[in-house]
């Protein structure tokens, strides 16, 4: 990885553009920074205004522009714009300003800007394989400019809790790779997001005169299959060795892909195992202040989708880690879905569901369920605002000291509670995390400073690991390091604010750790690609992210 895109192109033996060319460049481009020796020898002499400014200085003046826009979609278009003209730049407000800027680019702002995604549409951004290219695919990867180490895909059809947006979804792989480089210092030049275009069954799309994907319904079946069959041996043709996060796909679809693919390919799912990463890593956290111990714990799921059995998953191989047989992990385990309580007795459950449908009568509903089971912990991943209203939080209160409540779902419109809900109703006691931000929480005198349980703690080092380890496979002993790394790194301050994890401000430091923490069970378990293990993996790290400060082209 380079450590600046100019030094980036240098290293890789391409000469750099002169003129205009380099200023239309994003990779390359510094604007009005660049000095005077630079715009003499690259030709830009007369293409800019004549005053020289450092980085720090157009940071500052963005910020300022930024600021007076009246609201998060406007900041999103903005942002997208300097994305689109100076990487560097745009990578540099987004470390210096993490905690106001990921929610803008990332949850909850990067729902609404994909449901306006045609609308606001300026410059192409990633690769759109449409199912129309079947065939062709590989033809179409040879388009791409950059050697990709790491590519997000989706195809769009379960964009964060707002469902089916089709090709407008190509908004969530680009938020999330520049996540990477933001938080992990992966370099912009590997990362390339895909849209897998199959059409959309979401009415208002179709109708829609500004949808830029698809007019046609969602392609399924062998015919879908076979495309992403394509795609992956093309991708893995292309790009050796190329890390793929498989993200927003149907619940369906996504645990298809996910166990077809795990044990051939260097994939992950971040919907199924960076939010169950996140999870673990909160509940180890909240068990330093209750003194509890996993393997006791009841936790009740409001959702059956990727993340509520991915989070059931890592937990229950939690547990087995701490002495538990498999059957007995998984009893800690339930879920309850749109038809109550996922028993053995229910016909036709997913596959998915099949592990955690334990021998129970049947039960309607969340709050008879909450009464019956008495869990330690709830986990809402159901995209159903309001789910944990004040009786369920009271009942959770009135069974736990410290009752564990952990709203997930984003944005947050489609949050179960809020943090002033939950610390509300359950007196202050509760041990709250969120999917989306709230602010802090003042109640009785003390003051509650929530953190978001995001996935950005976790899938950005997992990236960044696999990538220094050159990893064959992504496996669940990777993100049960990162679980365990996350939550050590939550200081005693924190918790006692109510914070279940470490300030966003550190998340590159957490990245670090995390990568350093990957690539060891990476070497000790036989599956990167060199043999040997380096001696301070904290340290290859460091050293390998991507730093946007400029450097000298000359």
């Amino acid at each position: 990885m380079g450590t600046s895109a100019g030094s980036d192109n240098g290293e890789r033996g391409i000469p750099l553009p002169r003129g205009v060319d380099i200023l239309r460049d994003p990779l390359l481009n510094k604007g009005s920074a660049f000095t005077r020796e630079e715009r003499k020898a690259l030709g830009l002499e007369g293409l800019l205004p004549p005053e020289v400014t450092t980085q720090e200085q157009q940071l500052t003046r963005f910020m300022e522009s930024l600021r007076r826009l009246p609201d998060d979609l406007e900041k999103f278009i903005a942002l997208n714009a300097l994305h689109d003209r100076n990487e560097a730049l745009f990578f540099r407000v987004i470390v210096d300003h993490i905690d106001e800027m990921q929610p803008i680019i990332y949850t909850p702002g990067v729902g609404l800007a994909c449901q306006k995604f045609s609308l606001i549409f300026q410059r192409p951004r990633g690769m759109f394989i449409s199912i129309n290219n079947k065939g062709r695919i590989a033809e179409l990867l040879r388009n791409w400019p950059n050697r990709a180490g790491l590519i997000v895909v989706t195809d769009g059809e379960r964009i964060l809790g707002l469902g089916d947006l089709g090709a407008n979804g190509m908004g969530i792989p680009i938020g999330k790779l520049a996540l990477y480089a933001a938080c992990a210092g992966v370099d912009p030049a590997l990362c390339l997001p895909v849209m897998l275009d199959v059409g959309t069954d979401n009415p208002t799309l179709l109708a829609d005169p500004h949808y830029l994907g698809l007019r046609q319904r969602r392609e399924r079946g062998a015919a879908y299959d076979a495309f992403l069959e394509e795609f992956m041996h093309a991708a893995q043709q292309a790009f050796p060795g190329v890390v793929i996060q498989f993200e927003d796909f149907g619940n369906t679809t996504a645990f298809r892909l996910l166990e077809k693919y795990r044990n051939s390919a260097c994939v992950f799912n971040d919907d199924i195992q960076g939010t169950a990463a996140v999870a673990l890593a909160g509940l180890y956290s909240a068990l330093r202040v209750t003194g509890g111990k996993l393997e006791e714990q009841t936790v009740l799921f409001m959702g059956a989708g990727e993340a509520a059995t991915g989070i059931s998953d890592l937990i229950s191989i939690a547990m087995m880690a701490q002495g538990l047989d498999a059957a007995s992990a998984r009893r800690r385990c339930w879920l309850v879905d749109t038809q109550g309580l996922v028993t053995r007795e229910r016909k036709g459950l997913a596959h998915h569901k099949l592990p955690y449908a334990h021998d129970q009568a049947p039960v309607g509903d969340f709050h008879s369920a909450l009464r019956i089971l008495k869990p330690t912990v709830i986990i809402g991943v159901s995209a159903v605002h309001g789910a944990f209203d004040k009786a369920v939080l009271e009942e959770m209160a009135r069974l736990n000291d410290r009752p564990i409540v952990f709203a997930l779902s984003n944005p947050t419109s489609k949050s179960e509670c809020t943090a002033e809900e939950a610390y509300r109703h359950t007196g202050g006691r509760a041990l709250f995390a969120c999917g989306s931000p709230f602010d802090p929480v003042n109640l009785d005198g003390k003051t509650f400073v929530p953190r978001q349980g995001n996935n950005s703690y976790i899938f950005p080092g997992i990236g960044l690991g696999a990538i220094m380890s050159q990893t064959r496979r992504i496996t669940d002993d990777m993100f049960m390091a990162s679980a365990h790394t996350l939550s050590s790194l939550t200081t005693e301050s924190d918790l006692a604010q109510g914070s279940l994890f470490p300030a966003l401000s550190r998340v590159r430091e957490v990245s670090a750790h995390i990568a350093a923490k990957v690539a060891g069970v990476a070497y000790r378990s036989g599956v990167a690609a060199t043999a040997t293990e380096q001696i301070d993996l904290l340290k290859q790290a460091q050293d390998a992210m991507y730093d946007p400060r400029y450097k000298s082209y000359v």
